[in-house]
């Protein structure tokens, strides 16, 4: 593997962040919003990000022709499965821990890239992969009880991971003639509508205003880490291999699990430390090539 350049470290550091800390977020906002509400005013607020930003950069909104299938599927798969799954795993299931299952997503690329595409995995990758398999399950022990009596947390997180893996297969293997920007403002407007109308006829019109602090947290959630978060992580697909891609995001819910200690005061163990450091390792053995002969 090529040495991986600065420009996807800074993407990475930043998708990591961004997307790390927005985990607590989703606990304060659905404590006051129902869950298809909360996302169909966060995909509104990305949409709106996204149309500014593209009218203001002059980027053109087209889509290619004969791409509208994959797109739609896109959409499916990274945006609403996504957000309506990882929402209500965090209902049943402390946000940072709910995160770690979401992001069992790299497994599921490299079982998927193996058995679908016949993807052969180097020996530096298949020991980055059982490395982050391990950490995400050091992450998991401590709360297997809990899944216990929530089964609905682990089943909805696991298949956040499973579906984003999907998508980013869709992503990655289709060619986006011209489209930058403009392809991760299609995958959330065409994710709206349903959402707006699951939410209108499942959640219906509020019977108070929620607080200040949950509408800003929605608003944030939707402007920043969805639709300037996505737009990074695509980016990162198109410029790495998919299972280095995947693996690249392990890091995220080591961000969320610290800012939901912080943030939410959530529980930290000595098991889930270790799992941090073999977190690294992992990356290290992905994003940083070997000696060549």
């Amino acid at each position: 593997m090529d040495r991986v350049s600065p420009k996807v470290l800074v993407l990475l550091a930043v998708l990591t962040v961004v997307w790390g800390t927005n985990w607590p977020l989703f606990k304060i906002a659905l404590d006051e919003l129902p869950v298809l509400t909360f996302r169909a005013v966060s995909m509104t607020a990305a949409c709106l990000m996204l149309t500014a930003i593209l009218l203001v950069r002059g980027e053109s909104f087209a889509v290619p022709k004969g791409k509208w299938p994959a797109l739609i599927a896109a959409s499916a798969t990274n945006i609403f499965i996504w957000n309506i799954a990882t929402s209500l795993a965090v209902l049943y299931i402390p946000s940072g821990h709910a995160s770690v299952l979401a992001y069992t997503m790299p497994l599921w690329v490299a079982v998927i890239g193996f058995t679908v595409f016949g993807q052969r995995l180097t020996g530096r990758l298949l020991a980055a992969i059982l490395i982050g398999a391990l950490a995400v399950l050091a992450l998991m022990l401590p709360n297997f009880r809990s899944y216990d009596t929530a089964p609905a947390g682990l089943f909805w997180g696991l298949f956040a991971g499973f579906c984003w893996a999907v998508g980013t297969f869709i992503v990655k293997r289709t060619a986006w003639a011209g489209m930058g920007l403009s392809l991760t403002f299609w995958l959330v407007l065409i994710s709206l509508p349903p959402m707006v109308l699951g939410a209108l006829v499942i959640d219906g019109l509020p019977d108070h205003w929620p607080s200040a602090k949950a509408i800003i947290v929605t608003i944030y959630t939707g402007a920043i880490p969805m639709a300037l978060g996505t737009a990074t992580w695509f980016a990162l697909v198109k410029l790495l291999p998919t299972q280095v891609a995947a693996l690249s995001s392990i890091a995220i819910p080591i961000v969320a699990i610290v800012s939901g200690v912080l943030a939410l005061n959530e529980p930290l163990s000595a098991l889930q430390t270790i799992a941090i450091g073999s977190t690294v390792v992992a990356l290290w053995l992905a994003l940083i090539p070997g000696r060549q002969r």
